[in-house]
Order: C-alpha cells, then sequence, then structure tokens
C-alpha cells in the first residue's frame, strides 16, 4: 500500500560526498515523519537523521556537522547529503517514514529496502 524506494548509495572515498534520496508512493494522507537508519557489518541498525511534520531535526552524534536531511513534501521524497564520508559511514541505509493513509488513521511506520554506501579508499 506504501512503497519506500531508496537511491544514491555506491561507492565513494573517504572525504567524499554522496546524497541519498527516498521516495514514497501509495496510499498517502500525510507524512508525519521522515528518517533514515543504517546498519554496518555486524552491527545493529542504528538512527542517522529525522524530520518531522514540524521540521524538527535529529542528528545521531557522529555525523552532526557532515550529513543533512532535508525533505520534498510536494514530492514526498527525503533526501541525506553525506559529505566528509569515513569508513565507519560505510553501512546499508534505510529510509523510514511514519504515515497516514487518510485523515482519521494514525501514522504507521515503512521501511524501504535499503541502498547500500561504501567508503573506502
Amino acid at each position: 500500500q506504501v512503497q519506500l524506494v531508496e537511491s544514491g548509495g555506491g561507492l565513494v572515498q573517504p572525504g567524499g560526498s554522496l546524497r541519498l534520496s527516498c521516495a514514497a508512493s501509495g496510499s498517502i494522507f500525510d507524512i508525519y515523519l521522515m528518517g533514515w537508519y543504517r546498519q554496518a557489518p555486524g552491527k545493529q541498525r542504528e538512527l542517522v537523521a529525522t524530520i518531522t511534520r514540524t521540521s524538527s531535526i535529529t542528528y545521531v552524534n557522529s555525523v552532526v556537522g557532515r550529513f543533512t536531511i532535508s525533505r520534498d513534501s510536494a514530492k514526498k521524497t527525503v533526501y541525506l547529503q553525506m559529505t566528509n564520508l569515513k569508513p565507519e559511514d560505510t553501512a546499508v541505509y534505510y529510509c523510514k517514514m511514519n504515515v497516514g493513509v487518510s485523515p482519521s488513521s494514525s501514522g504507521k511506520d515503512y521501511w524501504g529496502k535499503g541502498t547500500l554506501v561504501t567508503v573506502s579508499s
């Protein structure tokens, strides 16, 4: 009913940049939160950045000053601009959105399938 598709991952050298995108489609009335999570090999999934309906933004401390989350509400798309990438940023990056499908419904979390970011020299 609601699908999220991430794009923009790839291989980059340390210090490089990438821009991730996540577009939502399907039966959507409104989106209350958009965010990015990541899971590195052998590690648990962690929150990277979120942006709420009222534009409150949260980052994990390790990306502050390097990553920027933004959105285009009309396009139902969230972005993650990543700069000064480090090897420890290597992970599968997952998009999450909390979506309301009707005016009377509460929000429900939906996840994308992930896009791989590899930072290596």
